[in-house]
């Protein structure tokens, strides 16, 4: 046996065993014992299943040092024998003492006469019924107290926390839906205990707040995914995902890396490590600023014209000092068929670049949506170029999922043509049309099971390369949005990824407003989808990329309550991710429009989930904020009831130390003083609805207390000054506002100026006193004398 250890675990290596173990230090987490690895394979008609076993040939070679962009990883090597058909495999074990967890991957050798095909590379099964591995998770194993986070294939795909008790949310659309949202290689089962992940996942135990994580650093080799068995004796498997490629004579094929780890559950360190290896690792750069537009798509859909663009444009040039949005993007619709990206419709006479030239004269940065992997069946591209689409054994085109009213297909990029047209789709819109921003939809069409032209790469190969070739076709200046993608195999190659399911105007699933039979469906459009990811895929925001939530939609013409709207708001306001506003602007009531105003600036950093393995969906935010008024909190209370639900506030829910807070909520103008040890009774919350509470720490002198002016409550302030019967602060937000902003003063507010004007104010119990202001866009410096 071997044994290497770094500061947080040991590793024991026991190739006379054929196992391997992982021990963290601290007795109280997880750990696994009694670990085997497998590989399965054919050659021709016979298919062979291998997993290190006691007794085999193997050799090890230790402490070897491999530089990576992780920094030098201290490497120790796993040799097999001989397996049948001239297959050779070796584990390679890296451990880094500035790295909290354990990097292993398997590289096969083919050193036979004869090509092999490889159809899943193990690289961890532990756990389960044999009585020699153990899966342990920190104490007793209790399927009441032991949650698994599952994360999604692609960026529609559900992501989220079960219980052990609960059953996996798959869909029941067949091939009309799960083409798109399930990875061919990731198991379809719905049992409950049953659980499934793509390229990472956790495992969390509620009682002993431990938790193990476990996946792949990157998706540029293989499809990775992770399965659990939450029962009686728990399992784990972890694997890389062979699509049935070709292993030539004398070639080789390599895992990606594959990660292990265990920590405290409340230590964000634990998942905030990994990914920021796996940002390391795909050399992810992320932009500056988080962009804010709109979207001509969810008023629109395909009946967008170039003069409801124009419209719109005209609409935001109008509002710019009240709604600063950055970009006008032009969604689908435009495209005479999607495939034929060169053809446009008769709505759109001159086609795009048009259209960008004016956007750009209005200051504003054009965006294009594009879909360079799908085909809809009725295109020209697809009668043209038959021989480009991805086909089945029987030489069928591949099914891409219904979309667009048809079964579409996806193209085969291994063909050269196939992806010298989509990256010259790409480069035609940023270099002829001029849109420097695009979004990319439908990716996960290069990436679905079928027999590819180039049958020696894997799916994920297969569209991370494509992917890289859209990339350099239009340089790194073009901002890319990735959208359908799955996670893994665009990382570092995109500036902003979609991470939820498309929002709708209904907070249910539906299709042609039919509902009953689709409520349940996690991965179809609807708010309550979207709003899930966008809460349970927040950490990925600023580490991997600019999180995309999908649009907001605040028009009350939707079936969305304004309760809902709230929630919608609230979501993508405390995630720090884009705002896409895609309404039609012109005819946007005013105090509808105020509740895009009110997100912008947009926040940028990114809430903690609190209970993210304890409710479904996540019910409880935090953001901790600080200005020229000192710090404080921003939380949010969801409601994700179809019944108005009664709560208190209590400063532990939410992880914040005791203490007299002064609260406000901001949706529902609600103000009052919570006292340490009393539990405060707040206004019940709305079916679907959200409490957005600002939590101030009480201070002896003058402070804010709450404001209508933007949902941060604070950021607002850019300057803070207090003297004797004096407070004295400058407002800025970039932008007009008007509104009003309260402060509890040590006696009566006398009076409030600005430029020289007495301001309106309100006085309330408590010194509480609300100052009404009204700025043009130009920063407000405002005196308030008291008593």
């Amino acid at each position: 046996m071997h044994a290497c250890e770094n500061p947080h675990f040991v590793l024991q290596i026991d190739p006379e065993k054929g196992s391997f173990a992982y021990l963290p230090h601290d007795d109280r987490l997880p750990r696994l014992t009694g670990i085997r690895w497998g590989i399965t394979y054919q050659q021709f008609d016979k298919k062979t299943r291998i997993s290190s076993q006691p007794g085999q040939p193997y050799t090890l070679d230790v402490h070897q040092v491999l530089p990576s962009r992780l920094g030098n990883l201290s490497v120790s090597t796993w040799r097999s024998g001989e397996y049948p058909g001239g297959l050779w495999a070796q584990v390679e074990f890296a451990l880094c003492a500035a790295l909290p967890y354990l990097l292993w991957r398997i590289r096969l050798i083919n050193r036979g006469d004869q090509p092999l095909w490889i159809d899943q590379i193990e690289l961890l099964r532990a756990g389960g019924q044999n009585p020699n591995s153990q899966v342990s998770l920190g104490g007793q194993f209790s399927p009441h107290q032991t949650w698994f986070y599952a994360n999604g294939w692609q960026s529609w795909s559900y992501t989220g926390a079960y219980s052990a008790l609960d059953s996996i949310r798959r869909s029941k659309l067949g091939g009309f839906q799960k083409p798109m949202v399930i990875n061919a290689s990731t198991p379809d089962w719905k049992q409950p205990g049953y659980f499934t992940s793509d390229f990472f996942g956790l495992v969390a135990n509620t009682r002993q707040r431990t938790a193990l994580l476990t996946g792949f650093l990157s998706q540029h080799e293989h499809f990775g995914t992770l399965e659990a068995l939450l029962y009686d004796r728990p399992s784990l498997r972890l694997w890389a995902g062979g699509d049935h490629a070709r292993l030539d004579s004398g070639r080789e094929m390599c895992t990606d890396w594959a990660v292990l780890a265990a920590g405290a559950l409340e230590d964000p360190t634990l998942l905030e490590t990994y990914l920021d290896s796996a940002a390391v690792e795909n050399q992810v750069q992320l932009p500056e600023s988080v962009p804010s537009g709109w979207c001509s798509w969810y008023h629109f859909y395909t009946n967008v014209t170039a003069k409801s663009v124009i419209d719109n444009l005209d609409a935001v040039a109008a509002n710019r000092s009240r709604l600063p949005l950055e970009f006008i993007q032009i969604d689908d619709g435009f495209e005479t068929q999607v495939g034929d990206w060169y053809t446009f419709k008769p709505t759109f006479p001159d086609g795009v670049a048009p259209l960008a030239d004016r956007i750009r004269a209005a200051g504003l940065t054009p965006g294009l949506w594009l879909a360079p992997f799908i085909v809809h069946p009725k295109s020209q591209l697809e009668h043209q170029h038959p021989n480009w689409l991805l086909r089945d054994q029987r030489g069928k085109p591949v099914n891409a999922g219904f979309v667009w009213n048809a079964f579409t297909h996806g193209l085969d990029l291994t063909v050269p043509e196939a992806l010298g047209y989509a990256c010259g789709v790409v480069k035609t819109a940023k270099e002829e049309w001029k849109y420097p921003y695009l979004k990319l939809d439908f990716l996960y069409a290069a990436a679905l099971p079928g027999v590819y032209n180039d049958p020696t790469q894997t799916r994920a190969q297969v569209l991370r390369k494509g992917m890289q070739a859209l990339r350099d076709a239009v340089g790194t200046g073009t901002f890319l949005l990735g959208c359908g993608a799955p996670l893994g195999s665009v990382l570092g190659l995109v500036d902003a990824m979609r991470i939820g399911a498309d929002v709708s105007g209904d907070w249910l699933p539906a299709f042609y407003n039919i509902r009953f039979p689709f409520k349940n469906e996690a991965h179809i459009p609807s708010a309550r989808n979207s709003i899930n990811n966008i809460l349970t895929r927040a950490p990925l925001h600023r580490r991997w990329w600019i999180n995309d939530p999908d649009c907001l939609l605040v028009r009350p013409d939707t079936r969305l309550t304004l309760a809902e709207v709230h929630t919608l708001a609230t979501a993508i306001a405390l995630t720090g991710g884009s705002l896409l506003v895609s309404d039609d602007l012109p005819a946007l009531p005013a105090d509808r429009l105020r509740l895009a105003q009110v997100l912008l600036p947009v926040i940028g950093k990114t809430a903690e989930i609190i209970d993210l393995f304890e409710s479904t969906p996540p019910a409880l935010l935090r953001i901790d904020l600080q200005s020229a008024i000192g710090s404080w909190h921003v939380l949010a209370r969801f409601n994700w009831n179809d019944q108005p639900l009664a709560w208190t506030f209590n400063p532990a829910d939410f992880r914040l130390p005791d203490g007299d807070y002064t609260l406000h909520a901001f949706w529902d103008d609600f103000s009052a003083p919570s006292r340490e040890g009393e539990p405060f009774t707040m206004p019940a919350i709305l079916a679907h609805g959200v409490s957005l509470l600002a939590a101030y720490p009480a201070r002896p002198a003058a402070c804010y207390a709450g404001s209508n002016l933007h949902v941060s409550q604070g950021l607002e302030v850019i300057t803070w000054q207090t003297k004797k019967n004096q407070v004295e602060l400058v407002l800025d937000l970039g932008r007009a506002f008007e509104g009003w902003f309260d402060l509890i003063l040590e006696s009566e507010a006398v009076q409030a100026v600005c430029l020289g004007e007495t301001l309106h104010c309100e006085k309330f119990a408590n010194h509480r006193t609300r100052i009404y202001v009204r700025s043009n866009r130009e920063p407000l410096t405002i005196t308030i004398r008291h008593s």
